[in-house]
């Protein structure tokens, strides 16, 4: 577990559907973004002005399955498509960190493109999750 975390600055969050958790670790890498609502207006001097408009930092995470089986894909395609579930942008829904082991509140920020080699693999292109929030560890 490494020194800090999303879930060190996250609020708890209550998801729009908590029946299942998305838990399919990606298999490339995983990438986390964190960032805070902020303008910066730079002047012709090069003086800097930072409008914040949250304190509250922001995360999103980039995800890849290059090569999984019809079963995983198909879930990762349900968790999008299920109106109860993801709802594609709309809905919240638990997700499995498979490295700092925290289960986060999130929600998607891109569309799913589910790929097929014919007889040999599935897998789904890079996918963005929104971090809404953590569920509190039990």
């Amino acid at each position: 577990m490494s020194a800090k975390e999303m879930y060190d600055y996250l609020s708890e969050a209550t998801p729009d559907y908590s029946a299942t958790t998305l838990s399919i670790p990606c298999q490339v890498e995983l990438i986390e973004s964190g960032e805070f609502s902020q303008e910066v207006h730079e002047g012709d001097d090069t003086s800097e002005e930072v409008i914040t408009f949250s304190s509250s930092p922001r995360f999103s995470v980039e995800l890849q399955w290059p090569v999984k089986s019809e079963s995983d894909t198909g879930t990762i395609l349900d968790f999008f498509l299920d109106t109860a579930k993801g709802y594609g942008f709309s809905r919240t829904f638990k997700w499995d960190h498979p490295v700092d082991s925290h289960t986060y509140v999130v929600k998607f920020r891109s569309a799913i493109k589910r790929t097929y080699k014919p007889g040999i693999f599935y897998g789904i292109n890079t996918i963005t999750l929104k971090v809404i929030g953590k569920v509190l560890d039990a």
